[in-house]
């Protein structure tokens, strides 16, 4: 089997380093060693975008997608979306997006380009703090799962305080999806405390079928909004 081929590094989280890699036309990206995700594994990725098509009404549906990746999620959300829509992805990485504008660009179709998109190269939960019901959606990609984090820090978006910043970005009515590789029951806990009603589905890794992933879906309740952090640390 060929090697691994390194086409760029970058500055990761907690003083790791990310790494763009490239075999046999498959991409990935790696922090620490660990894959973070794979152009040979991406069919869950989009499915967030489908998962979260019947919460996006009116006539300027708003998406936030925390986590760029590879661009597949935003793909697929921005096919769904109206011409009037936008999307606003938060990616904490400065180089996730300059390889998405560059090597990874024709992945996903390029949809950096696209004018519905608008990039903030920011933590998720400050752009979140900071849109008070402005979205419908918000799709987060962010980690491995609320249990399996890519930084320490990052666990803060799993629990209540964390979980109320989200709520409070979606409109009545909106609804928050999280990616994991597998199941987390205390996080679906969680997400009922914080005035969800969620739900778990399983979504395939690979288009065609194979190993599955998980994704949490936590709706709001249309006219409701505000959340509490009861129970949380």
């Amino acid at each position: 089997m060929k090697p691994w081929k390194t086409l760029a590094r970058g500055p990761g989280l907690e003083g790791q380093t990310l790494v763009l890699q490239q075999r046999d036309g498959v991409f990935v990206i790696r922090s620490g060693g660990r894959e973070l995700m794979s152009s040979a594994r991406y069919a869950s990725e989009q499915d967030m975008a489908t998962v979260a098509l019947p919460y996006l009404k009116g006539a300027r549906p708003a998406v936030l997608i925390g986590g760029l990746g590879l661009g597949y999620t935003l793909r697929a959300t921005l096919d769904v979306l109206p011409p009037t829509g936008s999307v606003v992805v938060a990616e904490i990485s400065p180089d996730v997006v300059a390889w998405n504008r560059g090597p990874l660009a024709a992945l996903a179709k390029a949809p950096l380009d696209d004018a519905r998109v608008t990039v903030e190269v920011a933590d998720v939960a400050k752009v979140a703090a900071a849109s008070e019901a402005g979205f419908d959606a918000v799709l987060l990609d962010v980690d491995l799962g609320p249990s399996a984090l890519a930084a320490r820090d990052n666990q803060k978006l799993y629990l209540g305080p964390g979980l109320a910043k989200l709520r409070r970005a979606l409109r009545p009515g909106g609804v928050l999806v999280v990616w994991s590789a597998g199941p987390d029951e205390g996080f679906v806990h969680r997400l009922a405390q914080a005035g969800f009603d969620a739900r778990v589905q399983r979504s395939v890794a690979r288009v065609g079928g194979g190993a599955s992933h998980v994704l949490f879906v936590a709706a709001l309740p249309t006219g409701k909004r505000r959340a509490s952090s009861r129970g949380s640390p």
